[in-house]
């Protein structure tokens, strides 16, 4: 059965919001891990204390990227998606 172009455009950005989510989790995981790995090698609390501000907006200004892009999409997806699903329907008719 043939699904509907808005069932697809939905099923195109669910899966798009899902990797999404999933790299911004993969950063914050990344820059705990790498906080940790390198923790007994500051010998400075003011160091420290920079490492750990800077980290914070690395993965504040991505979550508030990622957060900007996903509500764009959500309210543009139709005009976002229906090209990529028009031209992927025509590569599959060659």
């Amino acid at each position: 059965m043939k699904r509907s172009m808005h069932e697809r455009i939905d099923a195109m950005y669910s899966r798009d919001r899902l990797w999404a989510l999933c790299l911004l989790a993969g950063l914050w995981i990344a820059v705990v891990i790498v906080y940790l790995g390198v923790r007994s090698e500051l010998h400075n609390n003011g160091i420290a204390f920079a490492l750990i501000i800077s980290a914070l907006l690395i993965v504040g200004y991505n979550t508030a990227s990622v957060i900007a892009m996903l509500r764009h999409y959500a309210n543009d997806k139709r005009w976002i998606y229906e090209i990529d699903i028009r031209h992927l329907d025509q590569m599959r008719k060659k």
